[in-house]
């Protein structure tokens, strides 16, 4: 079976919590591995994702890993839009404050 790994990173600006790990994560950045096997039996190439790892270090900005967690690569993206709209909603606070008022 003929498989192919991607890996990736992402960014978090503001603490996180995805339903498989379970407990708070700090802001920072993480390792992402996405594994997919190639569908047989198909006329095009096509790839069913197996599982997608996120890799936690052993303290926040560390470089050691502690553990490797299974997560819904779904439930990644909705954290990570999560992450964005408050960094946007924290950046118009910010904009708003240096605004004078009448």
């Amino acid at each position: 079976m003929t498989m192919r790994t991607t890996l990736k990173t992402v960014t978090f600006r503001w603490p996180f919590l995805l339903s498989a790990i379970g407990e708070v994560q700090a802001a920072g950045t993480y390792n992402v591995e996405t594994n997919e096997e190639l569908l047989q039996d198909v006329s095009f190439p096509a790839y069913r994702r197996i599982e997608t790892l996120i890799f936690l270090p052993s303290r926040p900005g560390g470089a050691r890993v502690e553990r490797v967690v299974d997560i819904d690569p779904l439930e990644l993206e909705a954290a990570q839009k999560n992450d964005a709209s408050i960094a946007v909603l924290e950046g118009a606070r910010h904009a708003m404050a240096g605004v004078a008022r009448p």
